[in-house]
């Protein structure tokens, strides 16, 4: 009997420290996850830089082509003028993670403003998502929040070679990323990066600070592509 009880009173005190471990992983499982999240988070303009993100236009019709979307941006991006390079965003970053929807409902975009900005970014929806998501989260009004995009855009010049590319391109991602450091001085290999999809370069990615000078961002480097060679689509009627 003495025995039973004892055998008894050891599987009581070994399954209420089972418990104890996992109760105690679970706090420290929200605690990392709380940690990983920047105090900061959402609170409009309190961030640490920027992202340029530029989008190689003919990638992103080719891959709309293939999924037979239709709508206002492809219609536009891709049916139009022969875009190359165009804005994705300007997107507030942390050291660590990236606010968003920083406001809702967010400010409402005038038409001027939207207008103003089809040169750069070809599509109403893409402006009104970039807004609703990123802009609302730089601290600016809307107008000197395009006003940014426009300055940033502005000081980025684009290789020769990408300008006027008449057919597909296979390129090495590290190779575009040279490309853009002869062509920017002070642009460094911790400041861009070029992202993709299965096969096809989709984007590239700047890193900038709040006065829009180049700086190092180690986050950027986590999300490159990782593909040895990629295509370049051509140019709409290049």
């Amino acid at each position: 009997m003495f025995d039973f009880r004892l055998q008894s009173f050891s599987r009581l005190v070994i399954s209420l420290t089972l418990v104890s471990l996992t109760l105690a992983a679970g706090l420290t499982s929200l605690a990392g996850g709380a940690k990983a999240q920047d105090k900061r988070q959402n609170a409009p303009g309190e961030f640490d830089y920027y992202v340029l993100s530029l989008s190689w236009s003919p990638s992103f019709c080719e891959e709309v082509a293939e999924r037979g979307r239709s709508g206002g941006r492809s219609n536009i991006q891709c049916e139009g003028r022969p875009y190359s390079f165009v804005v994705h965003g300007l997107w507030p970053q942390y050291e660590s993670g990236f606010p968003e929807y920083c406001q809702r409902p967010s400010p409402r975009l005038s038409r001027n403003i939207v207008s103003s900005m089809l040169d750069l970014m070809p599509a109403p929806g893409l402006i009104f998502n970039e807004w609703d998501k990123h802009g609302t989260c730089s601290g600016l009004d809307g107008r000197n929040y395009f006003e940014t995009i426009r300055k940033a855009r502005a000081a980025i010049k684009i290789p020769a070679e990408y300008l006027d590319l008449s057919e597909t391109k296979t390129v090495a991602p590290g190779d575009v990323e040279e490309a853009f450091i002869k062509a920017n001085p002070g642009l460094s290999n911790g400041a861009v990066s070029v992202t993709c999809n299965r096969t096809r370069l989709s984007e590239v990615r700047i890193c900038l600070s709040k006065d829009l000078q180049f700086r190092a961002c180690e986050e950027l480097e986590r999300r490159s592509c990782r593909r040895d060679q990629v295509t370049m689509p051509p140019i709409r009627g290049g």
